[in-house]
């Protein structure tokens, strides 16, 4: 489930990308159609991920053409941010605190979608404008080969087995990589304690990632033996990835912990076709959609009327078993993540 934060390096690379064009056409252009910018993670491999049926679902019952863009939240966010005076998308989906800082930078027009007043009170903006669509968790991967059991603590992940078998997606790049600063902030008690420890993890990191989502295939494989991802996309990928397994580490207390990772959206201020993205927002949180979320896309449904009891649903349920769920101050990370990733690439020398 992946990220957002963005180094020269990417912003080069964003701006010399392809703009979105179908057939020749610009995407103001075509009346039936949206365009959607989104973190990866909902989207399948195969073509069997959630977004894969939603938009099929969509276009079939309303002839309006999905456009899809993906990469890290960071990238999302400032993709739009460069089109502010042109805007391509008409939906934008990133994880926190990408969604808040797109809301703080007036990218996002207010919109409560159909089935929003289902959805739980942090899982929305006070002002409407955004509303999850995907509950998700924070988590890492490991491959199931390669160990007989998971790293039970951040510290085992320091040991020299893991030298250049480990990575995890760049913080303020990636939704995901910036998790990881989120959640060892909490478990060490501080971000001195997270920087002094991630300091000490480079050691045995691979390097930076703008994707979260290329990692699980690494460690599939056996490139690597953790890294970083979150919960509905893994359990996702575990279905092509026979050797991925899902794991979250602990801190000094020992007990394990995540968070609440939504996949959040909202409509663009000045979208080319405004209509159409709240067709799809209202879509995508209909009550048939979000049985899907578990069934289809291996995530926890945003609706809290929405009770799933498919297989997927089962396995979620267990995996969260006994792991401490804590709520970070989303607000506050908006506000400071210029700084907090400042502060990891000088004690990381990323």
């Amino acid at each position: 489930m992946s990220g957002n934060r963005l180094p020269l390096a990417v912003a080069l690379a964003l701006l010399a990308a392809p703009t979105l064009s179908a057939c020749g056409t610009s995407a103001a252009s075509d009346a039936k159609a949206v365009t959607v910018y989104s973190a990866d993670g909902l989207k399948g491999e195969n073509g069997d991920g959630w977004y894969d049926r939603v938009f099929e679902d969509f276009e079939k019952q309303t002839g309006i053409k999905v456009k899809y863009v993906e990469g890290g939240s960071g990238e999302m966010v400032q993709r739009a941010v460069r089109e502010r005076s042109n805007p391509q998308a008409d939906v934008l989906v990133t994880l926190p605190p990408f969604i808040q800082q797109a809301a703080a930078k007036g990218l996002l027009q207010k919109y409560r979608p159909a089935g929003a007043d289902r959805v739980d009170g942090a899982g929305k903006a006070p002002d409407s404008t955004w509303t999850s669509v995907v509950d998700n968790y924070f988590g890492f991967v490991y491959n199931k080969k390669e160990l007989k059991q998971p790293p039970k603590t951040w510290q085992e992940l320091l040991g020299s087995r893991y030298k250049n078998k480990l990575q995890y997606s760049t913080p303020g790049v990636a939704g995901d990589g910036t998790a990881v600063l989120v959640k060892a902030v909490h478990d060490f008690g501080g971000k001195e304690r997270a920087l002094a420890y991630l300091k000490k993890l480079q050691a045995n990191n691979v390097g930076p990632s703008a994707s979260t989502g290329k990692l699980a295939p690494k460690v599939d494989k056996g490139e690597l033996l953790v890294a970083n991802g979150d919960v509905q996309m893994n359990h996702a990928q575990s279905k092509t990835m026979p050797n991925l397994g899902i794991w979250f580490p602990a801190g000094p207390d020992g007990k394990p912990t995540t968070f609440a990772l939504p996949y959040a959206a909202g409509l663009v201020t000045k979208a080319p076709h405004s209509a159409n993205g709240k067709k799809l927002l209202d879509f995508m949180l209909a009550r048939e959609q979000q049985r899907e979320v578990s069934a289809i896309g291996g995530g926890f449904a945003a609706r809290g009327d929405v009770e799933a009891t498919d297989a997927n649903a089962v396995a979620l349920a267990r995996l969260m078993d006994g792991v401490e769920v804590f709520e970070p101050d989303w607000n506050d990370i908006e506000k400071n993540l210029g700084a907090y990733v400042e502060d990891w690439k000088s004690a990381t020398g990323s």
